[in-house]
């Protein structure tokens, strides 16, 4: 097992994740990119989620997560009606190395950031036509 030459997320309690870390640093030819996603850089995603104001600011951190973590971020209106940000389907591709934790909470604080800015949430269902003209 090589370790890589940057500081990674400490392994998960024994049956606690389903994250395959260790098959990921045995692998020599494995994208280790999402283990850089130590707790403390996981906190800082989350808190800078939660800040965000703005559609465009969103789609960046997609963007910046796809390029920097390897980690595809999907968010789209459910196959029902859209009556609160729970109605939103908002899904982190697997991925080898993702903690179940952090498959968790960065939906969790994009719901938090479309609450506080209902606007950013208008934005993705028009993006995804709810509200187009007819």
């Amino acid at each position: 097992m090589t370790m890589p030459p940057f500081p990674i997320r400490k392994e998960c309690p024994p049956g606690a994740c389903d994250c395959k870390r260790e098959s990921l640093l045995e692998d020599p030819q494995a994208d280790l990119r999402i283990l850089r996603l130590t707790k403390e850089e996981e906190k800082r995603l989350l808190e800078r989620i939660e800040a965000i104001s703005t559609y465009a600011e969103l789609m960046r951190i997609g963007q910046r997560l796809e390029e920097q973590l390897g980690v595809s971020v999907s968010i789209a209106p459910g196959p029902n009606e859209v009556r609160t940000v729970r109605g939103f389907q908002i899904v982190l591709g697997e991925r080898p190395g993702l903690c179940r934790k952090t498959r968790q909470s960065v939906p969790a604080a994009i719901r938090k950031c479309l609450d506080r800015h209902p606007e950013i949430a208008f934005a993705i269902l028009n993006a995804h036509d709810l509200f187009a003209e007819q």
